[in-house]
């Protein structure tokens, strides 16, 4: 583990992000490190992208910018006669659009941790799915990461389980 937080600190502008966001992806990752294109949490299917962006997003919760992102969302739904006179609708309705704003800007975060940590040797990046005349990127693809090198540590270790021992035979006991 100490060699990995090493490597993060030499390699991304921010080690600290870029561990976390490695850190999630371990957890979701499958025995051989891969992670995506689709995270299930309960019965809902997200991306791995959106999904990762959306556990990263409270960890700016009380940064001051994100309350000015707040400020400037009320104040555009006003301006566009968006904003809903019930309270209660309001708040929701605003929450919806900062939420959708953070992941916007969040996935350029993003994008950019994973890049250093693919440099770094620490992350695979490939696409899965269907591209319709598209030559390079989109194309209904989604991002799969997988965990390489010393970010490997952050797996779940696996123990076999040994089978219970058994004592001497008895009458009637089959033994297969």
């Amino acid at each position: 583990m100490s060699s990995l937080l090493n490597c993060l600190s030499q390699a991304s502008s921010r080690p600290r992000y870029a561990f976390m966001v490695l850190s999630l992806i371990a957890e979701v990752a499958d025995e051989k490190g891969e992670a995506g294109p689709f995270v299930r949490r309960g019965r809902q299917a997200f991306t791995l992208r959106d999904w990762l962006c959306d556990s990263l997003a409270p960890m700016g919760g009380r940064d001051p910018r994100r309350v000015a992102l707040t400020e400037r969302v009320r104040s555009d739904l006003i301006l566009e006669g968006r904003m809903p006179e019930d309270p209660g609708e309001a708040a929701q309705v605003i929450e919806d659009e900062v939420r959708a704003r953070v992941r916007a800007s969040g996935k350029s975060n993003l994008s950019r941790a994973v890049s250093e940590l693919v440099g770094a040797g620490l992350l695979r990046r490939y696409y899965k799915g269907y591209a319709i005349d598209h030559e390079n990127r989109g194309g209904q693809r989604h991002a799969v990461y997988v965990l390489q090198g010393k970010a490997r540590c952050l797996l779940p270790q696996v123990r076999p389980v040994q089978a219970p021992r058994r004592g001497v035979a008895v009458q009637g006991e089959l033994r297969f």
